[in-house]
C-alpha cells in the first residue's frame, strides 16, 4: 500500500489520483471526529468537505513533522471548532436534532458511532454544554479512543493539557450521563459508588504521624483529590464504553 506520505507528495506534485486514494482511506475516521464534535449531520458534512477543500488546496505546506493522518485530523477539527464559534454566533435554528434523528431512522449507523438508542442525542446535548476546548479533547480521547498522545497531536497542544481538558469535561459530564451507567458497574444502580475519603487506616492527623499541620492539610487535599481522580475514572468508565463508536 502506497504510503499517505507519498500519496500527499504526488497529489503537489499534480497527480489527480492521488489526494482522493487518500480521503477515501482516512474518509471513515475523519467522518467520525466531525459528526461526534458537531452532532448534526449537516454542520459535519460541511465542515469535513471545508477540511478537505483546505487539504487539497495546502498540501504543499506540509512538512513532515507528524504523521499525514495527524494534519488532516487538526484541519478537520479546526474545520468544526470554526463550525461551532458561527453556530454559538448566530441564533439556534431548530431541526438539528430532527435530522440527526431521521438519519439514524434510517439505520445509518456510521453517522454517529452510539446511534440505534437515544444515547447518542442525550451525549450530543451533554456536549454541547461543555466549552469547545473540553468537547474536542472528550470526543478524540473517550469517544473516538484516541491515545492521549495522539489526541495531542492532533490538537497541537500538549498531553498534560489534554489529560486535564478531559477531566474537567468528564467532571461536568458527569451529572449529566450518570443515569447512563448500568446495574453492576462503579456507581450504578446496584453498584459501590463513590466512596466518601477515611475510614479505616487513615493517619492520626491531618498528613499523618511527624507531619506538620500545613505541610498535612496540602498532603490530605492532593490525597483527597487523587483519590476523587481515580473514583470518577472508575464510575465514568462505563459512561465511556457506552458512548464510544461502534464503527469507526
Amino acid at each position: 500500500m502506497t504510503p499517505d506520505a507519498e500519496l500527499l507528495r504526488r497529489h503537489a506534485a499534480g497527480d489527480p489520483e492521488a489526494f482522493g486514494e487518500l480521503f477515501l482511506r482516512h474518509k471513515d475516521r475523519l467522518w467520525a471526529v466531525a459528526i461526534r464534535t458537531l452532532s448534526d449531520p449537516e454542520d459535519a458534512a460541511d465542515a469535513l468537505q471545508d477540511a478537505m477543500i483546505s487539504a487539497f488546496r495546502r498540501a504543499d505546506s506540509f512538512r513532515g513533522e507528524s504523521a499525514v493522518t495527524t494534519w488532516l485530523h487538526r484541519i478537520v477539527v479546526n474545520a468544526c471548532l470554526d463550525k461551532i464559534r458561527r453556530r454559538s454566533a448566530r441564533p439556534e435554528v431548530s431541526g438539528g436534532g430532527d435530522r440527526l434523528l431521521d438519519a439514524i431512522a434510517v439505520g445509518d449507523q456510521c453517522l454517529d458511532p452510539a446511534a440505534g438508542s437515544d444515547v447518542s442525542i442525550e451525549v450530543a446535548a451533554a456536549l454541547r454544554q461543555l466549552p469547545h476546548d473540553q468537547q474536542v479533547a472528550l470526543v478524540l480521547v473517550d469517544m473516538l479512543d484516541y491515545a492521549v498522545a495522539e489526541a495531542a497531536d492532533v490538537l497541537g497542544i500538549a498531553e498534560g493539557t489534554v489529560k486535564s481538558r478531559c477531566a474537567r469535561g468528564r467532571a461536568k459530564l458527569l451529572p449529566r450521563l450518570a443515569h447512563l451507567r448500568q446495574a453492576g458497574d462503579p456507581g450504578g444502580p446496584a453498584g459501590p459508588g463513590l466512596r466518601r475519603s477515611g475510614g479505616p487506616g487513615r493517619p492520626a492527623g491531618p498528613g499523618g504521624p511527624g507531619v506538620g499541620p500545613a505541610a498535612g492539610r496540602r498532603a490530605g487535599r492532593a490525597g483527597r483529590a487523587g483519590r476523587a481522580g481515580r473514583a470518577g475514572r472508575t464510575v465514568w468508565e462505563p459512561i465511556r464504553r457506552r458512548i464510544r463508536p461502534t464503527c469507526a
